[in-house]
């Protein structure tokens, strides 16, 4: 870290201050791109955190940021891009570094060795850029490669673009659109709802449905991960679901390629859906893939005069077989919309929500006076693309187990080995069912009857709690634990009534013990819980 020595008038002595690394935002070049790496709220976040901004000049512009409101917010307006990529330790953009059209010169070339460029970078789809950029010895961090877990959400770009792609998408429909959105009975006559199809429910879909709701239509959603359902019939739309059994949960939370008997039962119910419903929005996409096509040229053709299909994986290829990238245009009588940069449209909102997401980063990464590149920091390993001049491979991935598992002969062998423990274990359950039975009958003769009653309480309050603890699923049993301290306060107050009363030295005996086991279970529940909350930490 740069230090500078700065001395006391006071008394001589000397202090040594940090200085401040410089940020550089340029003004993106690519045609059509009027997002801006930083806003000016969160260019004064970005001070906050130790930083000197520096921005190019006219790089807000096209996003209603102009370069008044940046140096009102303590930033540096530098007159060129040249001299931003000179002077910034950190280059903050949106696009991946690009041929100017105007010089001609690459935006990788005025990298230089040490520095830190993030941006979108698509690792998968620029290798050549990549070599390029590794040659300048810099450090690259891709925001498309955020990994996609709880503590990394604040900073998952590609979940805010696809937020305002998704809500921009149904805009665009609407603006396509000859009709109202909601229901209308007037005096004219009656306007019927618009019918409203989103295939794909990721962050995009539900952003969709939420939109075409909120305007009155109404919607169907369909997706080939049935974990989604519930999520999509909360925002108030139906679930198309299939009569067919197949999983599409993906890696990271995307879709899986299926089936071919899956993709054709799929594809029979877009064929039906696209005859009735107005306004069709797709947003398929699997990562480093071709967009699979799910709307057909027959289906475009089957869907009424006036219909509107709004395809948000243009930019791979499309899901519909007619779109055009870029373009929005009429297919016989239907609108298609191809248009790849809807974030794009919404300059303002994406800007300052992509620069959000910049700032917490860097703020993860220890701001301005403890910068560095962490490579145990799964966030940061997952995001790096280039270190210190090095391309580094894909970190590797914690093996997951499958809670499916088909059969093989070798399983079906161990299944058949395992048979005769089954038969023992069968035996041994039904001994202790016998034993307690006989137990449970001694206990009824001897007891006093004080005592059975407090005992059947005792054995009611056992089943109800294995009942309700082991039907809750799996994935909630943790913070299910983590709760139970209530129960156990009350376990406690118990058992010290039982030592505080002149009853018999085992009922005592009894009381500390539950004492002792409950105050070890509240100690335990706050442990998980502080455990659980520092998943959510850095």
């Amino acid at each position: 870290m740069t230090t500078t020595t700065v001395e006391k008038p006071a008394d001589g002595a000397t202090e040594v201050k940090p200085v401040p690394k410089k940020i550089g935002v340029p003004k993106e070049i690519y045609e059509g791109e009027y997002r801006v790496a930083a806003t000016p709220d969160t260019a004064q976040k970005l001070q906050k955190l130790g930083f000197e901004v520096l921005i190019e000049k006219g790089a807000g512009a096209h996003a209603d940021f102009p370069d008044e409101s940046y140096e009102k917010a303590g930033c540096r307006i530098v007159k060129d891009a040249k001299t931003l990529w000179k002077e910034a330790e950190i280059i903050l953009k949106v696009r991946q570094p690009l041929e100017d059209p105007k010089t001609g010169k690459h935006e990788a070339d005025l990298l230089t060795a040490g520095k830190t460029l993030i941006s979108f970078i698509y690792p998968a789809q620029n290798k050549e850029l990549l070599e390029r950029l590794a040659k300048k010895k810099a450090n690259v961090i891709a925001m498309d490669a955020i990994p996609r877990i709880s503590r990394a959400q604040k900073m998952d770009a590609l979940s805010s673009m696809a937020n305002i792609a998704g809500y921009r998408a149904v805009v665009e429909a609407a603006n396509g659109f000859g009709r109202f959105f909601t229901g209308q009975i007037t005096a004219a006559g009656k306007v019927p709802p618009a019918k409203v199809l989103i295939i794909g429910a990721g962050v995009a879909g539900l952003a969709a449905i939420g939109a075409a709701r909120s305007l009155g239509a109404i919607v169907r959603a369909f997706d080939t991960r049935p974990s989604v359902k519930e999520q999509v019939e909360s925002m108030g739309a139906d679930f198309l679901e299939l009569d067919f059994q197949e999983d599409g949960e993906g890696a990271g939370g995307y879709a899986k390629v299926m089936s071919k008997e899956f993709i054709e039962a799929e594809m029979a119910l877009f064929a039906d859906q696209a005859k009735d419903v107005d306004i069709i929005v797709t947003t398929a996409l699997i990562p480093g893939k071709r967009a699979p096509i799910l709307i057909t040229t027959a289906m475009v053709e089957s869907m009424k005069h006036g219909s509107v299909v709004v395809d948000l994986a243009a930019e791979q290829g499309g899901n519909c077989e007619v779109t055009k990238p870029g373009e929005s245009y009429d297919y016989k009588g239907v609108r298609i919309v191809g248009y790849t940069d809807l974030p794009s449209r919404m300059a303002n909102q994406s800007s300052q929500l992509y620069g959000t997401n910049l700032w917490h980063l860097l703020s993860d990464m220890g701001g301005s006076d403890k910068f560095r590149i962490d490579l145990d920091d799964e966030v940061v390993r997952g995001a790096l693309q280039i270190h210190e001049g090095e391309i580094l491979p894909p970190p590797e991935k914690p093996a997951l187990v499958s809670v499916h598992t088909s059969v093989t002969p070798k399983s079906k062998a161990a299944a058949a080995a395992a048979a005769p423990e089954k038969k023992s274990g069968s035996l041994g359950a039904v001994i202790l069912v016998v034993l307690g039975v006989l137990a449970l009958t001694g206990i009824g003769l001897k007891a006093p009857s004080e005592f059975i009653s407090h005992f059947t309480v005792f054995i009611l309050a056992c089943f109800v709690g294995w009942q309700v603890i082991w039907n809750v699923t799996p994935a909630l049993h943790t913070p299910l634990m983590s709760v139970t301290n209530a129960i156990s306060g009350i376990i406690i107050v118990g058992g010290m009534l039982q030592l505080t009363n002149d009853s018999a030295s085992v009922t005592k005996i009894l009381g500390a013990v539950a004492i002792f086991v409950g105050t070890i279970n509240v100690a335990g529940g706050f442990l998980v819980t502080q455990r659980m909350l520092k998943m959510f930490q850095k």
